[in-house]
């Protein structure tokens, strides 16, 4: 007897969640889950493709990674997020452009004043245009001599130095050596 009263209390316990798996709210609940599971699933296949047609230039590639987005579900994303290119093939072109244009603009070899930007000769000494020094002139055959020459390709003449004046007293005068710590316990 006390069998039988635990089963029927046990039959109307679970009953309940019985009836609602049995109703038709759960089956549109499930249905609903399923769809939007499938749905992001497939979303997120779709983005794997989209990037990686971005990113990859071979399309045999561009397929084998849309369909490890699409095989492993959600855990397929992940992955190839992992492996995939760092850079878009077009900032990958824009760049290769770019260093293309400073090698050419390089290559021509044209000079510009450092100050003012105009347009100078490697024979100048002076910018015609700000008089701002380019090149020191050789003392004995008054070609122009390059900053870190130290003798005159053109007459073997040593470079005399350019510095400042007096940059030289004024540092000695006013330096000194730091003064190192005593060694002692800390």
């Amino acid at each position: 007897m006390i069998i039988a009263a635990t089963t029927t209390t046990n039959d109307e316990l679970f009953g309940g969640v019985n009836d609602f798996f049995d109703s038709g709210a759960w089956m549109v609940i499930r249905n609903l889950s399923i769809f939007f599971f499938v749905v992001f699933w497939l979303a997120t296949a779709y983005w794997v493709f989209k990037d990686a047609r971005r990113r990859i230039d071979d399309p045999w590639l561009v397929t084998m990674a849309t369909v490890l987005g699409l095989i492993p579900p959600f855990v397929g994303p992940i992955i190839y997020m992992f492996f995939r290119p760092p850079e878009y093939l077009e900032d990958v072109r824009e760049r290769e452009l770019e260093i293309q244009a400073m090698e050419d603009r390089l290559s021509k070899g044209d000079l510009y004043c450092p100050v003012c930007r105009a347009q100078v000769e490697a024979s100048f000494l002076v910018c015609p245009v700000c008089t701002t020094k380019l090149k020191q002139a050789c003392v004995k055959c008054a070609s122009p001599l390059e900053a870190l020459w130290q003798i005159c390709p053109f007459c073997a003449t040593p470079v005399t130095s350019t510095g400042l004046p007096g940059i030289d007293d004024t540092l000695t005068d006013s330096w000194t050596a730091p003064r190192r710590r005593a060694a002692g316990p800390e």
